[in-house]
């Protein structure tokens, strides 16, 4: 039954879904150099279709002496000056292309770092987004009307709360939103039919702690967890582990870029090559979506801290370039007395921590005035690992910074998201 109402609802909603899934099935196996071939071949389509159609590409093309026909190979893509979030928001009207479109799908971000952006998605570019999501679950064996956990949560307006429950029955989803003893009871019940989760890694991780901590039983045959939106931190995972019998695997992406790489079952993240190219300069990460025409993104700054592998081919055989990993949002500085700081200090912090010890520790930090940080823990230290935290802190920060850490600590949620860093220095 459900995969007759994805059918008739993929009709209805994006026919072109089906030949955007199957393409990336035919092109899960190329080679590197088939890859970067398509890849050039979007690229310059993308870009004359830009100049023809934006009117704020058209100008900034022109105010940068560049016409379409500069790019000849991948590697003349940085003749294309970068651009912003910020752009994107300011010049939003001039960056959609005034072309006429079958169909567009109303998008947005969720507003968490500033202002949400929004903009419009056509038809090729909506089916490739989500053709990437579902190749990724093809790689567990799930189909996208297999039956599956959510952790998002509830709209706590009436009439879309309702909506959401009755859109959850159609496309076969439960989800929870209250930590409560017998929701959690209702939801372990549920599990027991279910494919997969997704959802907030902090809310999948908060469940499986709640689950082990008052012992509740519980019987799954999951095929996947994946988290999204939020960092997985590597302290959820025995956890996560224990309770529901897999690891969470990870997706990278963002609404304005679409799925950027998905985790395959040996544990790599693997680009989509097909439908993004990346840059990472200087460890910032650019991305340019090669479908986006109704509001073309090329260079864009993202925002986030990367590190891609070239060379290794992993060993599930898939040539697409690693996302080694993804280290943090770049944007809010840490503030010392004197000096400011990259908050991907707070990644090197830690990860110093696990590769002297093995100890993952899930944490978070805030700032509320210059030179001073709250470190919070989840767990209680010991002795050693708080030495090695304070080593850590000193190594990096030495007398321009005074701190504290709060162990066993509750963590602060920035537009319902989980951050490591949150800063509310000015």
């Amino acid at each position: 039954m459900y995969q007759w109402i994805y059918k008739q609802g993929v009709k209805r909603r994006n026919p072109v879904l089906p030949e955007a899934e199957q393409f990336l099935q035919e092109t899960d196996r190329w080679s590197r150099a088939e890859l970067e071939a398509y890849q050039l071949a979007k690229l310059q389509e993308l870009v004359h279709w830009a100049y023809t159609n934006s009117p704020y590409y058209q100008k900034r093309f022109n105010e940068a002496a560049i016409h379409p026909m500069d790019i000849q190979e991948l590697a003349d893509l940085p003749l294309i000056p970068p651009i912003t979030k910020e752009t994107l928001i300011q010049e939003n009207e001039a960056i959609h292309a005034t072309a006429t479109f079958d169909k567009l799908f109303f998008s947005e971000t969720s507003g968490s770092t500033g202002t949400p952006l929004t903009f419009q998605r056509d038809l090729e570019w909506d089916a490739r987004h989500r053709a990437a999501i579902h190749r990724g679950y093809s790689w567990y064996g799930i189909k996208p009307w297999d039956r599956n956990g959510y952790f998002w949560g509830y709209n706590l307006a009436i009439k879309k709360h309702w909506k959401l429950k009755l859109m959850d029955r159609l496309v076969n989803r439960f989800r929870i939103f209250s930590y409560e003893k017998h929701e959690i009871n209702k939801f372990i019940k549920k599990l027991e039919r279910a494919d997969y989760l997704e959802g907030y890694s902090s809310m999948i991780y908060h469940v499986a702690r709640k689950i082990e901590q008052e012992k509740l039983p519980v019987q799954t045959h999951l095929k996947m967890i994946k988290g999204t939106s939020e960092k997985i931190f590597d302290a959820y995972q025995p956890t996560v582990e224990r309770v529901f019998g897999r690891k969470m695997i990870s997706e990278y992406g963002a609404a304005e870029t679409g799925i950027i790489a998905f985790e395959c079952p040996k544990g790599k993240m693997h680009m989509t090559m097909e439908n993004v190219i990346v840059e990472v300069i200087d460890g910032e990460i650019l991305v340019t979506n090669l479908f986006s025409k109704a509001f073309p993104i090329i260079r864009y700054k993202l925002g986030d801290y990367v590190e891609l592998d070239t060379e290794s081919q992993c060993s599930c055989g898939r040539a697409h370039t690693i996302v080694k990993s993804v280290m943090g949002r770049i944007g809010k500085e840490i503030f010392g007395e004197k000096m400011t700081y990259p908050s991907l200090t707070f990644y090197y912090i830690f990860k110093n921590i696990v590769m002297d010890s093995g100890s993952a520790i899930h944490y978070q930090v805030l700032q509320h005035r210059k030179g001073h940080l709250e470190f919070r823990m989840e767990q209680q230290l010991t002795a050693k690992m708080r030495q090695q935290l304070e080593a850590e802190i000193k190594k990096y920060f030495a007398t321009d910074m005074t701190y504290e850490i709060v162990e066993q600590a509750f963590f602060h949620r920035d537009g319902g998201k989980l951050k490591d860093f949150v800063s509310f220095v000015e």
